[in-house]
């Protein structure tokens, strides 16, 4: 176990050192003016040069990649010129909205997702089965932005004039150890909106590989033993059937920590979707090579944990 874990460890070290080097030869070895772009266009000649000799973008090639990296390793992704802060600064402050988002709206999703998914394997071919695909057809074709405004037009604005209990579906939402019952109800609408799209795929993957599992020689051979139907389903075919499903929320995870983009934009929430759109925009180099390679150790992360997760899952794994 110890070694399935350490070989997955310096599989992750490979992985982020060729993301970073990547991203390096693509914002500084490319042909352009690098300097320029990080101070911005209407930057004066003298800035420029500042900005040049601040990065070592005056030395050699070699030396820039070797600072580039030590920088990294040491936490420092940089200065952004366009919101005189680090970039370390700026992301730090457009995580937390985002991780409140994501891990909230995916409690949902695999709750949903999951039990759905159990249902519509376990009663295949029936109403709930076909009411399932029904749910999961609307949530894989719904665009998440309206989606997002329905739910606020409902749920805020017609609530509100009916003089009922609403939900502000809206603004930046205050620290949970601020105001938890304010932050609670800013993100319950942004929660539903991102879970709905996403519960509709995995209560569809849930099906699928489940219906797979209980065809195994195994499970017949757990119901020729005698064991009640509901312990073969969830003591020995849902742990088989996770494995995919896990794969998937591992890159979900990874990859919505790296900015809800549509989501935030809607209900108007300041995470990191919010400063990649921004960045973006603005041109701020600096801040769009940080989220660039925070989005990638997000990525690394949530799959180093889901390999690990395999092997509680599958002893086989940790032969692999």
């Amino acid at each position: 176990m110890l070694r399935f874990i350490i070989r997955r460890l310096l599989l992750a070290v490979l992985v982020m050192w060729l993301v970073s080097t990547g991203t390096f030869a693509l914002f500084f070895v490319a042909p352009g003016n690098p300097a320029k772009t990080i101070a911005g266009p209407k930057a004066p000649p003298q800035t420029v040069e500042v900005v040049k000799h601040r990065l070592g973008l005056d030395q050699p090639i070699i030396v820039q990649y070797g600072q580039f990296l030590n920088r990294l390793i040491h936490g420092d992704l940089g200065y952004s010129f366009f919101s005189n802060a680090p970039v370390t600064q700026l992301l730090k402050q457009s995580l937390q909205p985002t991780i409140s988002l994501v891990l909230g709206a995916a409690v949902i999703w695999l709750v949903v997702g999951v039990a759905v998914g159990v249902l519509s394997a376990t009663r295949a071919r029936s109403f709930l089965d076909r009411a399932s695909t029904v749910f999961v057809l609307g949530g894989i074709s719904m665009p998440t932005f309206v989606l997002g405004l329905t739910l606020s037009f409902i749920f805020f604005f017609k609530f509100e004039q009916w003089g009922l209990p609403y939900l502000q579906g809206g603004g930046a939402a205050p620290d949970i150890t601020t105001d938890p019952g304010l932050w609670l109800n800013r993100m319950i609408l942004p929660w539903i909106t991102l879970a709905t799209v996403q519960a509709a795929t995995y209560s569809r993957l849930t099906r699928g590989s489940l219906l797979d599992v209980l065809g195994e020689d195994y499970i017949r051979t757990a119901r020729a033993k005698g064991l009640t139907e509901r312990r073969v389903i969830y003591r020995h075919g849902l742990r088989s059937a996770l494995t995919p499903v896990l794969t998937q929320f591992g890159v979900d995870i990874g990859a919505l920590l790296g900015g809800v983009v549509v989501t935030e934009q809607v209900f108007g929430l300041q995470g990191v979707g919010q400063l990649t759109l921004q960045s973006t925009t603005n041109g701020d180099l600096p801040v769009i090579i940080g989220v660039v390679l925070l989005v990638a150790a997000l990525v690394t992360l949530a799959n180093l944990i889901v390999d690990i997760s395999y092997s509680f899952l599958d002893p086989r794994v940790r032969l692999s």
